[in-house]
């Protein structure tokens, strides 16, 4: 049985506790809650860190999300460890229990990590590498 939205919440905090610290990461915000998505989110300068469950797929997955003037680009963190060279294995995504979500949540927050420092930076390169790692990426609503 998939852990519920309050338990994925409290995991999450658990999970990102040090890590948001060191990185200076705020959160966790608390974004779409429905019978198919929990989300938390963590910001710093420049990038956003979306965890998401899918309550009934049994999957959660943390997306880096970098905005530039126009555009928004999104990926996840496992393909991104990848595309940067600082992971060679595949990340788990399971999440069809508390234990399997810990798991999960442990090897994409290392992955968090070791491309923070990558995806925070220049936004230039840090959109580059992520479009190497297959970002979607849509235009944002013009301001007016």
């Amino acid at each position: 049985m998939v852990p519920g939205t309050e338990a994925f919440l409290d995991e999450v905090r658990v999970a990102f506790t040090d890590v948001a610290e060191r990185l200076g990461l705020s959160g966790p915000g608390e974004g779409e809650r429905d019978r198919h998505l929990a989300v938390a989110t963590y910001t710093g300068p420049g990038v956003r860190y979306r965890i998401v469950l899918g309550l009934w797929d049994g999957d959660v997955e943390i997306h880096a999300c970098r905005e530039t003037g126009l555009t928004e680009c999104k990926v996840g963190i496992g393909r991104l460890a990848v595309a940067a060279g600082v992971a060679d294995s595949p990340v788990s995504f399971g999440a069809r229990s508390l234990r399997q979500l810990r798991k999960s949540l442990a090897g994409q927050v290392r992955y968090v990590e070791l491309v923070h420092p990558l995806v925070s930076g220049e936004p230039e390169a840090a959109v580059a590498l992520m479009r190497a790692a297959g970002a979607r990426e849509w235009s944002r609503p013009a301001l007016r």
